[in-house]
């Protein structure tokens, strides 16, 4: 991990066990195009918005209310000249107790100002990371995408 790679934290008042509940429940703040296990060791998970964004995460770490981690086996980025730049990163949430509460830090490694997609990708992260899940974890209703048939996602 560089220290350029994309880190997004936020603090909430709940519990290190109620936010990775929510951190692992993707389809909650993420989107409704998510096939696969989000809450399993080993298990591997697609997401879809669209022709413009598809991954593929293999779950590589779940300790509970401690640090989740994906790695990213294959994605499609309609909106770069390397449709393919997510290959290989690597996503995490580390999960701290704090006396306010719980910390959560993200980190997709890998996902730098260099790259391409730098600028929509943390945009979008920062949406759905420092919003929708936050949302997710403190009020109990995140900001998922919304299904296919109801318009264009916000992604």
């Amino acid at each position: 991990m560089s220290n350029e790679d994309l880190t997004i934290a936020f603090t909430v008042e709940q519990s290190p066990e109620e936010a990775f509940a929510a951190i692992t429940n993707v389809r909650d703040w993420w989107s409704g195009d998510i096939s696969g296990s989000t809450d399993q060791p080993g298990a591997v998970f697609t997401y879809r918005n669209r022709d413009v964004h598809r991954s593929t995460q293999r779950i590589t770490e779940l300790t509970p209310a401690r640090r989740v981690a994906w790695h990213i086996e294959d994605s499609y980025l309609d909106f770069v000249g390397d449709k393919t730049e997510w290959n290989g990163t690597d996503v995490t949430f580390e999960v701290t107790p704090t006396d306010a509460g719980t910390e959560v830090r993200f980190t997709h490694t890998g996902l730098v100002p260099a790259v391409e997609c730098f600028d929509a990708c943390s945009n979008a992260w920062q949406f759905y990371i420092a919003g929708s899940l936050r949302n997710l974890i403190a009020k109990g209703q995140g900001q998922p995408n919304p299904k296919e048939a109801s318009g264009r996602p916000r992604d």
